[in-house]
């Protein structure tokens, strides 16, 4: 996975204000969430929810 250096660093020098050095010293991650990227996972999907409710079905206490 590459980055795109020149766009992050107009987004970290001119969008956010930090200078040079600060903007190197952050790591990626860092610099994403400044930048309001979330970076996780997409939410589970209603569908995605369903299957796995039929894959692992909840179990009454006495059932075992």
């Amino acid at each position: 996975m590459g980055f795109d250096w020149g766009g992050l660093m107009r987004a970290g020098i001119r969008g956010l204000g930090l200078r040079p050095s600060e903007f190197w010293e952050l790591t990626p991650a860092e610099l994403m969430l400044m930048l309001g990227a979330e970076g996780g996972p997409a939410p589970m999907s209603r569908a995605r929810l369903e299957e796995l409710a039929r894959a692992f079905p909840d179990k009454l206490r006495d059932e075992g």
